[in-house]
């Protein structure tokens, strides 16, 4: 039976693929205040300006595509039972190949329900845009399938049951500051090998067992390949 490989991956492991981190942009986004734009109440102040926010995104994700550390994620299925739960937005390790992703924050080609969060909706190449007027197949308004600031996280159970099962645990491209997600190699058993790939790591001395790679994404990656080989 393989071993669970379980990778929690945020804003630094899609960097490579052009998508700028929060970290780097001093509180904005692309220009934008982070919660004019990504916050319950920014939505509720200024829905349209919401809905453009993302549209933009969106388009600017078209012209990304997967770099070698998505790529190498899903070369390590072939020897483990590999399991993605990633912050990030975008769908790079799907069109990498990962088979088994786990978002956080929602997904940034996909809109949902106002009024019902559980009905989401698929967008494509072709209808890339929304607006606060935008209505899915059945009949509600929709909205960004993102989870704004001041929501809570849906699949953050699921996630924690995820972590706690693994027998390999793998931290990439992320500050560890953003809760709950940061919390999750809290979950992770005692005695679990710990890998933390970032050029700029978080604080983990108060977590015993991890191996820290001072990396990007794709150099710390390649060096996780040697480490598990």
């Amino acid at each position: 039976m393989k071993k669970k490989l379980v990778i929690s991956t945020g804003a630094g492991m899609s960097a490579e693929s052009g998508i700028p981190t929060f970290r780097d942009v001093g509180g904005l986004w692309e220009n934008y205040p982070v919660m004019d734009v990504c916050s319950a109440d920014g939505f509720r102040r200024n829905p349209a300006l919401v809905h453009q926010f993302y549209n933009e995104r969106r388009r600017q994700y078209m012209g990304c595509m997967p770099n070698a550390a998505h790529k190498a994620l899903v070369e390590l299925e072939r020897d483990y039972d590999v399991y993605v739960i990633t912050q990030n937005v975008d769908d790079l390790h799907e069109r990498a190949g990962s088979t088994r992703v786990l978002h956080l924050h929602g997904e940034i080609m996909k809109m949902r329900s106002v009024s019902n969060p559980d009905y989401i909706e698929a967008l494509d190449a072709d209808h890339l845009d929304t607006t606060p007027q935008t209505r899915g197949r059945n009949g509600d308004l929709m909205r960004p399938h993102i989870v704004f600031f001041q929501e809570p996280v849906p699949n953050i159970e699921k996630a924690i049951e995820i972590a706690r099962q693994a027998d390999i645990f793998v931290v990439i491209g992320t500050s560890l500051v953003v809760y709950p997600a940061a919390s999750l190699i809290q979950f992770v058993r005692p005695g679990t090998p710990i890998y933390y790939i970032d050029p700029h790591p978080g604080d983990v001395s108060g977590i015993p067992g991890v191996t820290v790679i001072r990396a990007t994404a794709t150099e710390g990656v390649k060096e996780l390949q040697k480490l598990l080989s």
